[in-house]
C-alpha cells in the first residue's frame, strides 16, 4: 500500500492551509498550462487519480463531463471531497492507486495532480490507466518533476542507502527519498524524467506533450514568490494518448 501521509493530523492539517488547498485549481500556479492541454470535455466520462478535495471533479463536471469517478488513499481527501460536492455525476471512493482495478474502456480521459512521485509502481498503474481508457483518449498528470524535492529542514532529502543528500544529488539513483514536507518522514519516489515517459511509452501511450513547468513573466510579477521556480523545474506536466 501506498504510504498514506495524508491521514495524519499534522501533514494533513499543513496541507489544509496550502494555497491550491484553500483556493483550489486557481491557486495552483500551473493550472493553466495544464488546462491549455484538456480536451473538449462535452460528454466526457473522467477518472481522477489522486482526486484530493475534488476542485478537478467539479470544474470538470461545470465545463460538460458527463461522470468523474475521483479516487484517493485519504479517508480526510474523500471526506472532505464528498462534503463539498453535491452532484450525483460525481462518484468519490476510496482506493490505493498502487492496486488499482478499472474496468476496460470505461473512460474518455485519465487525469492526476501531483501524486504518482509517491507511487513504488508507476508502471502498474500506468498499464491499468492505459486498459481503462477508450483508444485515442489522454492521459494528463503532472508530478513533481525529479530534479526537485522539498524538504524543510535545511536542504536535505535522504535516499535509499540512507545517504544525505541535496535535491538535485545523485540523480541517476532512483527510489525512495524521504523528506520533512508538512510532517516528517514523506517517503516519495525518485524516476528519471526518462523513466517516467519510457514507462508510458512501454505501457502502450504515445507521448504528446512534456513540459518542465516554470512561471510566466506575468505570473512572476503578480507572486514574486514564483521567482524561485525558474531556478529549476518543480513540476513535469505530461500529456499521453492510448
Amino acid at each position: 500500500m501506498a504510504q498514506n501521509i495524508y491521514d495524519q493530523p499534522d501533514f494533513f492539517a499543513g496541507y489544509s492551509r496550502l494555497g491550491r488547498s484553500v483556493h483550489g485549481l486557481a491557486g495552483a500556479a500551473e493550472w493553466p498550462a495544464i488546462r491549455a492541454l484538456l480536451p473538449d470535455l462535452a460528454g466526457k466520462r473522467i477518472v481522477d487519480l489522486g482526486c484530493g478535495f475534488g476542485w478537478f471533479a467539479r470544474w470538470a463536471r461545470a465545463h460538460g463531463a458527463a461522470t468523474v469517478l475521483g479516487l484517493d488513499l485519504s479517508q480526510n481527501m474523500i471526506a472532505r471531497a464528498r462534503a463539498d460536492t453535491d452532484d450525483a455525476a460525481i462518484t468519490y471512493r476510496i482506493a490505493d492507486l498502487e492496486r488499482l482495478e478499472l474496468p476496460a474502456a470505461s473512460f474518455d480521459l485519465a487525469y492526476s495532480s501531483l501524486v504518482f512521485h509517491y507511487l513504488e509502481d508507476f508502471g502498474r498503474l500506468a498499464r491499468t490507466v492505459h486498459r481503462a481508457l477508450v483508444p485515442g483518449a489522454p492521459f494528463v498528470f503532472t508530478i513533481e518533476h525529479p530534479i526537485y524535492m522539498a524538504p524543510t529542514r535545511p536542504g536535505w532529502a535522504i535516499d535509499a542507502s540512507g545517504r544525505k543528500t541535496w535535491p538535485v544529488d545523485r540523480y541517476a539513483v532512483e527510489g525512495p527519498r524521504t523528506t520533512d514536507w508538512l510532517a516528517e518522514g514523506v517517503v516519495k519516489q525518485h524516476r528519471r524524467l526518462g523513466t517516467t515517459l519510457n514507462t508510458l511509452i512501454g505501457s502502450g501511450f504515445a507521448i504528446r506533450h512534456v513540459e518542465e513547468w516554470a512561471p510566466t513573466d506575468d505570473q512572476v510579477r503578480q507572486t514574486p514568490a514564483l521567482a524561485e521556480e525558474m531556478e529549476r523545474p518543480m513540476i513535469l506536466i505530461v500529456s499521453a494518448q492510448r
